[in-house]
């Protein structure tokens, strides 16, 4: 168990960068951090880090060795959790970052409590982009490819953006035909908290035609603040189809422009590698992945 524990150990230092901050995520001192790599290194008989009073880097061997201690944490994962099925029911505290679109992942999250109530959610509504690792979460659901190499990652479902308005509105304003008319519309924009920039919408563009004109009319780091403003009849918004699907169903909301949009995105549950999944996280990733995006799961 030594052995593992110190495998355990040197994977935390090199996502982390850090014998303080794996010392804090492992609930141990820096120094009982450093006493385990350096026995570990002894019975490799290799460095495994170049260390400096800035900074710990993996040497070569230990970037080799680094992918090896991964797969053998997965096993022993894989195995709790055979075990913990068997013996008990799954029980604890979870720390999960979602984004915010409350309509998509509140139900499922009810759900869940109701099933697990032995487990204890503790929920970070958030657009921006955390660090799972350094901010100790045990899962976050994003958008996007991931690029981190520290994580594990499984797909929940796909997803398109669409352009939508009120029937009333269009009534109104006219229903745009082209990208070019959406010049004379009102537009609400989605803006992207950690940098304020614009969303940009997906219209398809040809290579030598100029770029539509999108007057705004309102901004928002909240999707869920422009569908509000959007079924009050103010604008077009560009918003995930799982958020307008029923709406437009019903009539509420109307879609335009989809034979100019062009636009595929993907949520991920994404979870630190070195990280012992339990009970507790290999059923709620695997609750996701039946539950969240249930009617296109395996595109």
């Amino acid at each position: 168990m030594d052995w593992l524990s110190s495998i355990s150990v040197f994977v935390q230092v090199a996502e982390t960068r850090s014998f303080t901050e794996a010392g804090r995520l492992l609930g141990v001192s820096s120094s009982a951090v450093g006493k385990s790599i350096a026995r570990l290194e002894e019975r490799l008989e290799t460095r495994l880090f170049h260390r400096s009073t800035r900074s710990v880097t993996l040497t070569a061997e230990g970037a080799g060795f680094l992918e090896r201690c991964r797969r053998i944490l997965a096993e022993v994962e894989a195995a709790e959790f055979d075990l913990c099925k068997s013996a008990s029911a799954p029980r604890g505290k979870l720390r999960i970052s979602l984004p915010q679109v409350h309509g998509l992942v509140m139900p499922v999250l009810v759900d869940f409590m109701q099933r697990y109530p032995q487990i204890e959610l503790d929920i970070d509504l958030t657009d921006r982009m955390v660090d799972v690792v350094e901010e100790g979460f045990d899962a976050v659901v994003r958008t996007g490819n991931p690029k981190d190499s520290r994580l594990m990652a499984r797909q929940l479902g796909q997803f398109r953006l669409v352009l939508v308005g009120t029937p009333a509105y269009f009534r109104e304003r006219g229903v745009p035909q082209t990208p070019a008319d959406l010049a004379n519309h009102d537009c609400l924009r989605h803006t992207f908290h950690a940098t304020g920039k614009l969303e940009p919408w997906p219209l398809r563009r040809s290579l030598d035609g100029p770029e539509p004109l999108l007057p705004t009319r309102l901004v928002s780091t909240s999707i869920e603040a422009l569908e509000y403003v959007v079924r009050r009849d103010q604008g077009i918004a560009c918003l995930p189809d799982f958020m307008v699907r029923e709406a437009v169903a019903r009539g509420e909301l109307q879609r335009v422009l989809d034979t100019h949009l062009e636009h595929s995105g993907v949520f991920w549950v994404l979870w630190p590698s070195s990280r012992h999944a339990a009970a507790k996280l290999r059923v709620f990733i695997d609750h996701l992945c039946e539950r969240l995006f249930p009617a296109n799961q395996g595109q």
